[in-house]
């Protein structure tokens, strides 16, 4: 995210209108609408991906709302839905950008830039009692403002238990924050990071940029060594990053993690990186779905190893992803929102029930990863759905969506779209580790039903 002057807008449309082949395997991992700016923390032994979300067919960086993703695998995402949107900020006027969430005190802080009304970018956090939301503002106003560039924050808490946020496009800033995380230091105020090129690299020299750092900060430490991993370079950006022997420096420039390779290329980027499981991970985000352009991003992981002295390994884009570090039990209820890929679903958040898979038509599926169905396999299965239509159904296919079926549950008019019934059917062949396949057949040109959960039993 940044202000753009007219040359790079004009060279970042060019890129956006460019023609990209379909994506394939699982990258992009959420394929149900554009997101971007990744921001993943481990949470009650799960992954919880925060993003933002760029909205469709815009020409601009046109943000109203975050939206959170979350798994134990790697490979199949569960749509949460929105945990807090701009209407959560009374004064912001529009512009949800690159979040970042933090635990702490038992409560959970989303730190968010966006635009003050009157003011201009601003950073904001808000708070809730669950890392699923709703959050709401913790403040009534910004928590900091100091230029036009207050975009991208990324929070830690060091082992002493002192938290920092960084945050800033073409400057670097940070701040001490206060045990309540809602405030900070203010003896040490708001400390701007002096960018040199043995820090951040030797920059291009274009609009005063003696480094490479851009944006999207991502703060974080490794045994005794702090890393700042971060956009740089310019238009286009590839992901680069520097590392310290202490929370504020002095920072060191270490090269580039991920360049910048069509046909992957979207103009900005963002990381976000983790460990979980015994496995690190990269997050970042291009803009490989269909439809999709440089204002139409969607957000990509990729698993790595560290070399042995700490040092990233060069990571390129793939459209594979991650492999799967578990199997997802069918014999437990699952949203319907739980998705490695799909064709033609959408998901949307209603009162009452959550989210749900929705707009489907006859041929799209659901795609999930690396179910085991065990040695006994299952015997049928129940599905949540709600339809006010006759003549569809819903197809069970293992390890592809023309792969074999073993069931199939013929759908009803339930009494309307509001109204949920659980519907079951038998299975027959579904035995040992596969990936699962919904298949949405009914009348061409229609929208079908609503599907809520699905579970199997032995």
């Amino acid at each position: 995210m940044k202000l753009y002057t007219l040359l790079q807008l004009i060279f970042a449309l060019a890129l956006t209108l460019a023609v990209l082949p379909p994506a394939r395997a699982d990258n992009p991992i959420i394929q149900t609408r554009y997101t971007a700016d990744p921001a993943p923390v481990i949470i009650h032994g799960k992954v919880y991906l925060y993003t933002d979300h760029d909205e469709d067919h815009a020409t601009w960086f046109v943000m109203k709302d975050w939206r959170l993703y979350t798994s134990s695998d790697m490979v199949n995402w569960t749509d949460e839905g929105s945990p807090l949107s701009l209407k959560t900020f009374s004064w912001a006027a529009r512009d949800a950008w690159a979040p970042q969430v933090i635990q702490r005190n038992g409560k959970y802080y989303c730190y968010a830039p966006m635009t003050q009304k009157g003011v201009g970018m601003s950073v904001g956090v808000a708070v809730s009692s669950k890392p699923e939301g709703p959050f709401h503002d913790a403040l009534g106003h910004p928590l900091v403002h100091i230029s036009p560039g207050d975009i991208d924050p990324t929070v830690f808490i060091d082992n002493d238990g002192q938290a920092y946020l960084y945050w800033g496009n073409s400057q670097l800033f940070y701040v001490k924050l206060n045990r309540d995380m809602i405030s900070y230091d203010q003896k040490v105020g708001i400390v701007k990071v002096p960018l040199t090129a043995a820090s951040f690299g030797k920059g291009p020299g274009v609009r005063r940029r003696r480094t490479l750092y851009v944006e999207g900060p991502w703060f974080y430490r490794r045994g005794n060594l702090y890393y700042l991993v971060y956009a740089a370079g310019g238009i286009p950006e590839f992901i680069a990053y520097s590392t310290s022997p202490g929370p504020t420096g002095p920072w060191s420039y270490r090269g580039i993690i991920m360049p910048n390779h069509l046909p992957h290329l979207a103009f900005t980027n963002h990381p976000g990186v983790i460990d979980y499981k015994g496995h690190s991970y990269f997050f970042y985000h291009n803009q490989a779905l269909p439809g999709g352009g440089g204002f139409d991003r969607s957000v990509c992981v990729e698993e790595f190893k560290y070399n042995p002295d700490g040092s990233f390994p060069t990571i390129l884009p793939t459209d594979k992803g991650a492999p799967p570090i578990g199997h997802l039990n069918p014999f437990k209820r699952s949203t319907a929102a739980t998705i490695a890929w799909e064709t033609g679903i959408h998901t949307e958040t209603y009162p009452v029930v959550g989210v749900c898979v929705t707009h489907e038509e006859t041929g799209a599926y659901i795609k999930v990863e690396s179910v085991d169905f065990g040695t006994t396999g299952a015997k049928s299965l129940a599905i949540d759905v709600a339809s006010g239509s006759t003549g569809s159904s819903l197809e069970v296919h293992l390890d592809g969506a023309d792969g074999p079926i073993v069931g199939t549950v013929m759908v009803p008019d339930t009494g309307g779209t509001k109204s949920w019934k659980v519907l079951h059917a038998d299975i027959h062949g579904a035995k040992g580790d596969h990936d699962l396949y919904f298949v949405f057949k009914g009348t061409p040109g229609t929208h079908l039903f609503h599907f809520l959960w699905w579970q199997f039993a032995k």
